[in-house]
């Protein structure tokens, strides 16, 4: 390994610049200082037997949640739903789904994390409806039909569809409907019909629908492909170049600002409430339009950037440990001076953290995860954790298209394999490590044969490891990765500056090495990460000086953290003062 860039040199205490005045301590926020547990139900806990995550199971696992120190749960799509994509093609927002449990379960879950002092967020899929929903049911029964608007309904040309518009899953993203004649647009499957939020109607409906949610005690909303919000003028044919990179195109219809500044006025206005919205597609340099306080649109927004480092669409591609700390740099600034930040490494629509960024096998399991654990919880920005990545839950494996259930992975074999376009193998190979099933594989509670995740036949295959990595073995281990997960979070909570102080990567060209500061008024901590699985003789740049150690994931001591970190070593450092350097 190459050492540290000398044009690096620099990194004088206390010369970064301050976190702007919207984001220190004199601006609290709960949900800037929470940390965020995702769920994705179906796959959680089961309590029936029937081999699906629901609602009681979730409830019997609140005390877990608490013990790992987090403070809000995002739950799924827990909407009554055909399941095409897995709860986001909702059939009515405001009933649960039976597979799930009732809405006194709800309520339950409610009071549970109320009586913890934890709260709840929920997802809104806003863009689209399942096509099973009484409004979609209503709209396709006639041309005249008052609900006919609730969708965006065109004439064929040539033959074919409206325009040359592609699904994000692949094909077209029109369906005709031959009871009218007319297509019909979808960005994503079929099953989705996307929503017309030009009519008021559309909006109303939504409002009400979220208020619905708001008076059963939600605490705010992760908001699904809402930046899809606002269509094209004309919804235009794209050229070949936009055709490349769908997402980066939906995004940019004229009144995506204008919808989310209604819906802040209508709903979010006057109520303390977190508000997340999936910008995928976004650019760093447009997000601060949507996510400064002044402009009353969310509080912060996911970006992509990191977890789909590597990847062109589906395809895998080569990437680097500079081009990883390029977008922690670039991302840190995205949300301007006065907007929040997102930091995260798995969703569940993402594959495993520690397969993608980190090492899976018997050796750098443990320490990769910890590693990536200090990335996500030591940056700016509210960390969300998604189950399992607490325990380091991977990748799993697939030998054929016959393994997934991700509608997107069947998608892409049928528009590259099943055209003749791309071999099996090729496909495959990329699809394994990509597919969102990766995330979706039952949470691994023990090591008997259904993980403790159900009593039942479950409805994905559970990872063969998780005799190896599960919650009740890491729960009696002080040094595993559950533990350390809990350390982190104890000790974010205790330092304001690793909450609102600013970032700063001072060694941006290391090769492996990934080391930044978290400075507020006097008190600044380094954190160094070894993203690699080989010893690295590191110097620190000019300027910096190790006075403690708050934790280190190889139980290092101040006076022997340096030079040598060992394979995936990682932690969070107090700073010397200069007159102490």
């Amino acid at each position: 390994m190459s050492q540290p860039s000398s044009s690096n040199s620099s990194a004088p205490f206390l010369t970064t610049l301050r976190a702007s005045e919207a984001n220190t301590p004199d601006r609290r926020r709960w949900w800037k200082e929470a940390v965020v547990y995702q769920v994705y139900t179906r796959s959680f806990c089961d309590s029936d037997g029937d081999g699906i995550g629901d609602l009681p199971g979730l409830i019997s696992r609140l005390d877990y949640l608490q013990s790992l120190g987090v403070q809000v749960i995002w739950l799924a799509p827990h909407y009554d739903s055909p399941n095409v994509d897995n709860g986001y093609d909702i059939r009515d927002y405001r009933k649960v789904d039976p597979l799930q449990g009732t809405m006194k379960d709800f309520d339950r879950l409610v009071e549970g994390l109320n009586a913890r002092g934890m709260k709840l967020i929920v997802d809104i899929v806003a863009n689209h409806t399942s096509d099973q929903h009484a409004w979609f049911r209503q709209s396709r029964a006639s041309r005249e039909n008052p609900y006919r608007d609730f969708y965006i309904w065109r004439d064929g040309r040539d033959g074919g569809p409206p325009n040359n518009y592609l699904s994000i899953f692949g094909g077209s993203a029109w369906q005709k409907d031959e009871t009218t004649g007319q297509y019909y647009l979808h960005y994503f499957a079929r099953e989705q019909p996307d929503l017309n939020w030009e009519n008021p109607a559309v909006r109303k409906e939504m409002y009400e629908m979220m208020r619905f949610w708001m008076d059963r005690g939600v605490a705010g909303f992760r908001l699904d492909a809402i930046c899809f919000l606002s269509k094209l003028p004309d919804l235009r044919d794209l050229t070949l170049a936009e055709m490349e990179s769908l997402e980066h195109v939906y995004v940019t219809g004229p009144k995506v600002h204008d919808y989310l500044q209604d819906m802040h006025r209508e709903v979010f206005a006057g109520r303390d409430l977190l508000t997340v919205g999936e910008a995928f597609g976004v650019p760093f340099d447009e997000t601060p339009a949507f996510v400064e306080e002044s402009r009353g649109e969310m509080t912060m927004v996911f970006h992509f950037e990191i977890v789909r480092l590597g990847r062109h669409d589906w395809q895998v591609q080569d990437w680097t440990i500079k081009d990883l700390k390029a977008v922690l740099r670039g991302e840190d600034t995205s949300s301007g001076p006065e907007g929040w930040l997102t930091s995260f490494l798995e969703n569940h629509d993402n594959p495993r953290s520690v397969s993608w960024f980190g090492d899976p096998s018997p050796k750098g399991h443990g320490p990769s995860a910890k590693a990536l654990a200090t990335m996500l919880l030591m940056r700016r920005g509210t960390p969300y954790i998604y189950q399992g990545q607490e325990i380091g839950m991977t990748n799993i494996r697939f030998d054929g298209i016959e393994d997934f259930e991700d509608i997107n992975a069947r998608g892409i074999w049928d528009n590259t394999v099943g055209i003749g376009k791309m071999s099996a193998k090729e496909v495959l190979s990329s699809l394994s490590k990509i597919s969102r099933d990766n995330a979706r594989t039952p949470m691994q509670w023990d090591g008997t044969s259904r993980a403790g995740f159900t009593t039942g036949v479950p409805w994905f295959r559970i990872n063969p490891n998780h005799t190896d990595i599960n919650v009740a073995q890491q729960e009696a281990d002080p040094g595993s990765i559950l533990n350390y997960y809990r350390r982190l979070i104890e000790l974010r909570a205790t330092h304001q500056a690793l909450i609102y102080g600013t970032f700063e990567d001072v060694d941006p060209d290391h090769p492996s090495v990934i080391a930044f500061t978290r400075t507020l008024e006097d008190e600044q901590f380094l954190v160094l990460i070894n993203m690699c699985g080989e010893k690295e003789h590191y110097i620190l740049p000019h300027g910096l000086k190790i006075a403690e150690v708050l934790i280190d994931s190889t139980s290092a001591q101040a006076a022997d953290v340096l030079p040598e970190l060992m394979p995936w070593q990682a932690g969070v450092y107090r700073l010397a003062p200069p007159a102490d350097i």
